[in-house]
């Protein structure tokens, strides 16, 4: 499959450019030409307003989609307030109900939504893996596949990072629909992942220092894992308090800080926790509009990166799906934080949105011969982009999903404007559909 595109102006080598051409063969660039002869671009696509490279969402629960707009109200005696915990109890009601097919159709909404969005790849901490009882399906990995089969689907690349999920918390076992989330221990949970068809791209994530205990954690290695950490102070106090450590210190101890470990959240941390980290030379990936959306607080995104810590940016449980309100929050809440501006130049948040080496994707977000042909043009004429420069504040500071006009992701054109209307009717038609299962489930 070839393809090539004249982009009005693009993200190319740290800089906007102008007349790009660029060439497609077999899902990579094999061509990138700014200011190309007219002999050269004549038979190529069109794309008006800025193109960047395809974004990368590195933190997802794509489940977690079927509760926006239905946690977040505050009313007198109605749903909403309260905290990240009782957020939990509303999420655990529709993790009870999935099964492959409800989950397939509701992540092949997602990740279209996502593409429309710009986002080409998507690291999917996944952690709903058995029957509602915790046995296993005859599958053992149906749940898995059944993601893996939605990106390809929804033309969005999935890494898989299969979630180990052992405790209800620091050695307590699991309950209720926990009961989904766990293999009994680490060995079997290691087997299970290898199980997975070798073409799948598959991670690995240890879900959090209270789900896995530090024997089971010191029992396995691997070159690419995720974890949550310290998105909690009251996980960080009962980790000191159980474990006299930090979640940081669990970690090393165990051996899981090294430069292909992706920290998430990494909101509560001590001096020697971002010390720690910086050294490793992690990634840490951060969901500003998750972590405000559960009233988590403000982690310390710019001395993380002073530190020596990679920025990587998820949307988490989809508050929102929305890359370029993701990068500008790390500045904003920093503002807040801190009162005073001036944080991240957009350059920098605007690489952290194209991180996909932490996907196991090294040769994705950028524009450059050889790399994954991905595309993400943005309307410059829009009411929002309109008259703000064209370049990368454009990209970190004005622009929305509203204003993806295009997406090729692989060299494969994924979303264009005209399938805006499809995508929120797929994604009512699966969030109705869930929501039915948790009615008749409560019946």
């Amino acid at each position: 499959m070839s393809a090539a595109y004249l982009l009005e102006r693009a993200w190319v080598d740290g800089a906007t450019r102008d007349g790009v051409l660029v060439e497609i063969a077999d899902g990579r660039f094999s061509a990138v030409l700014p200011e190309a002869s007219p002999e050269r671009t004549g038979a190529a696509v069109r794309l008006p307003g800025l193109t960047l490279p395809g974004l990368a969402n590195a933190h997802s629960h794509v489940f977690h989609r079927a509760l926006r707009g239905r946690t977040q109200a505050v009313a007198p005696g109605g749903r909403g307030g309260g905290s990240f915990w009782t957020w939990r109890e509303q999420m655990y009601a529709v993790a009870a109900v999935l099964d492959p097919d409800s989950l397939r159709c509701l992540a092949r909404a997602a990740y279209r939504e996502m593409a429309a969005a710009g986002i080409t790849g998507v690291g999917e901490f996944h952690y709903l893996h058995h029957q509602p009882d915790g046995t296993a399906y005859d599958e053992p990995n149906a749940m898995g596949l059944a993601l893996l089969e939605a990106g390809w689907e929804a033309g969005v690349r999935v890494t898989l990072l299969d979630a180990c999920y052992l405790s209800s918390g620091f050695g307590a076992p699991p309950q209720g629909v926990q009961r989904r989330f766990s293999d009994g221990d680490v060995d079997t949970w290691a087997a299970r992942v290898a199980a997975l068809p070798g073409p799948a791209r598959v991670g690995a994530a240890l879900h959090s220092v209270r789900a896995v205990p530090p024997e089971q954690l010191r029992r396995w290695s691997g070159p690419l894992v995720h974890v949550h950490l310290s998105e909690q102070r009251a996980e960080n106090e009962e980790c000191l308090a159980r474990l006299g450590a930090t979640p940081t210190q669990v970690l090393a101890d165990a051996g899981h800080l090294h430069a292909g470990t992706t920290v998430v959240h990494a909101t509560h941390l001590t001096d020697g926790d971002v010390a720690a980290l910086g050294s490793a030379g992690v990634t840490g990936c951060l969901c500003p509009t998750t972590e405000r959306d559960l009233g988590d607080g403000i982690g310390p995104g710019r001395r993380l990166h002073e530190a020596g810590v990679r920025l990587s940016l998820g949307s988490d449980s989809h508050a929102v799906i929305d890359p370029f309100e993701e990068m500008r929050a790390v500045e904003l809440h920093e503002r807040l934080a801190t009162e005073r501006r001036g944080h991240w130049p957009a350059a920098e948040l605007l690489a952290a949105g194209l991180r996909h080496d932490s996907l196991g994707v090294p040769d994705a977000g950028r524009i450059a011969v050889g790399a994954r042909a991905d595309l993400v043009t943005l309307d410059l004429a829009s009411p929002r982009t309109a008259g703000t420069g064209a370049d990368e504040a454009t990209a970190v500071w004005a622009a929305g999903p509203a204003d993806v006009t295009h997406v090729v992701a692989d060299g494969r054109v994924v979303h264009t404007a005209a399938d805006r209307a499809d995508v929120g009717r797929a994604v009512t038609d699966a969030v109705t559909g869930v929501w039915r299962l948790v009615e008749e489930a409560a019946r």
